[in-house]
């Protein structure tokens, strides 16, 4: 299933960021991407899975889609895709309420329940949702997304942003402050995809705080 936006317009900036709820930075973009929407900004986004437990097996393992319970964050991928394709309306919500899971409350995002309790608190019905997973049909939306992203893009991590036919992966220190800083943050970035391709890699020796 084709993967929904965030809007469709003529002179809407168009982009993708892609996600594994287990890593921070992953976390830190996509909350200010959210927090930019929210706020209005002019982007038309498409969130997209990717394991970092496919990116982590071995030579001569099998692919994690072949032994999705061993990985510790395939339920909660599926789950959010799921939601992303079939209740768009409450995706934003629960896709930043799963990373909190993850990184405010220490869950574990192997834990059905915890997952449908954050489903129940923004409306959304678990049951379905875990129906789906169950099928099998998220699990191949989730592979069928990551191998595109790895094949057409070199993708190997998260975040991983992409514009156009350029991606660059980018840490992001700061959650969104608000929805100003969320807008100039992820503006800045999608900018540099598009004006400033020469530059291939910048990373500060130290971080002041």
């Amino acid at each position: 299933m084709q993967a929904p936006s965030a809007g469709v317009g003529t002179d809407m900036t168009t982009f993708s960021v892609n996600w594994d709820y287990r890593c921070p930075f992953a976390r830190n973009a996509n909350e200010l991407v959210v927090a930019g929407l929210d706020d209005g900004a002019d982007w038309d986004v498409t969130f997209v899975p990717f394991s970092l437990g496919q990116v982590h097996v071995e030579e001569g393992q099998s692919p994690i889609w072949d032994r999705p319970h061993e990985d510790s964050g395939l339920l909660a991928l599926q789950v959010g895709t799921v939601v992303r394709d079939t209740d768009p309306e409450h995706f934003r919500a629960v896709h930043i309420d799963l990373f909190a899971l993850r990184h405010d409350r220490g869950g574990d995002l192997r834990d059905a329940d915890l997952i449908r309790a954050v489903l129940d608190d923004h409306e959304v019905d678990a049951d379905h949702v875990f129906s789906l997973v169950e099928g099998g049909g998220p699990l191949e939306s989730v592979r069928k997304e990551h191998e595109a992203a790895a094949r057409d893009h070199a993708v190997w991590g998260v975040p991983t942003f992409v514009r156009g036919d350029q991606a660059a992966f980018v840490r992001l220190m700061d959650r969104p402050r608000d929805g100003a800083h969320a807008r100039q943050s992820i503006g800045r970035v999608i900018d540099m995809l598009g004006d400033f391709v020469e530059l291939n890699e910048l990373k500060h020796t130290s971080i002041a705080r």
